[in-house]
């Protein structure tokens, strides 16, 4: 059953440590965030970016700590051309990052 996006957002952003803070990581202005926490809907591009990151974190959260899962999405990653994670969110380039979690979950070395 689909999540309500006011949800997802505050899930996030709980876990990210503010609306700010997920704003940061989804390349939007905090008010944007804001908006969406109040029932708005995001575009096409943004609700794919709320989703990926959702994913990702749940995935994540799965292996690891929250201070590790917060760190793999901040740093550099060899399975994303070391690129960070939370860039490819922005980017809006899910294939990569989903690819890069597989491969994480493989323990798959780069």
């Amino acid at each position: 059953m689909p999540v309500p996006t006011a949800e997802k957002i505050a899930s996030l952003a709980e876990f990210l440590g503010s609306k700010r803070q997920l704003a940061l990581s989804l390349g939007v202005d905090p008010a944007q965030v804001t908006r969406w926490s109040r029932g708005s809907e995001p575009d096409p591009l943004n609700a794919q970016r709320v989703d990926v990151l959702e994913l990702v974190l749940s995935e994540l959260d799965r292996l690891y700590d929250h201070a590790t899962t917060r760190r793999w999405l901040e740093g550099v990653n060899p399975h994303l051309g070391n690129r960070r994670p939370i860039d490819v969110v922005r980017a809006g380039r899910p294939e990569e990052l989903l690819a890069a979690l597989r491969l994480e979950r493989a323990g798959s070395p780069a």
